[in-house]
């Protein structure tokens, strides 16, 4: 076989050896919330958390947030709105296979859809 035949082959294996490691994509954040049974400032309390369910590193993770609102202080280095855009642990990384929770207050819960996010596998 051709030697450039088989440098062809090794980089198409590792290639696909490569992806195959890592299926990572978005669709991995996955989003989970309830209501805390508190209610605090007349508003309903909700904890959120937010698990990156693949094994690879998922960084500057972002969401849709036009029209989320909180009545109360979210920490910023774990969850943070500017504008109608929101990102988790100020584009910071979370790891594979872990989660992250904090608490918002509102009337009504908030559908928090992962926009996009940066794998490192």
């Amino acid at each position: 076989m051709p030697m450039a035949l088989k440098c062809l082959y090794a980089v198409l294996f590792l290639t696909l050896l490569g992806q195959g490691l890592c299926q990572c994509s978005l669709r991995n954040i996955k989003v989970t919330q309830n209501r805390t049974g508190r209610d605090v400032k007349g508003k309903v309390e909700h904890e959120v958390t937010i698990i990156n369910d693949c094994k690879c590193m998922q960084k500057l993770i972002e969401f849709n947030c036009s029209g989320f609102s909180s009545a109360i202080v979210i920490d910023p280095s774990i969850f943070s709105k500017i504008g109608d855009i929101c990102q988790l642990k100020g584009g910071g990384h979370l790891n594979g296979y872990t989660s992250i929770k904090f608490r918002y207050a509102w009337d009504t819960t908030f559908n928090f859809i992962p926009a996009t996010s940066q794998i490192v596998c």
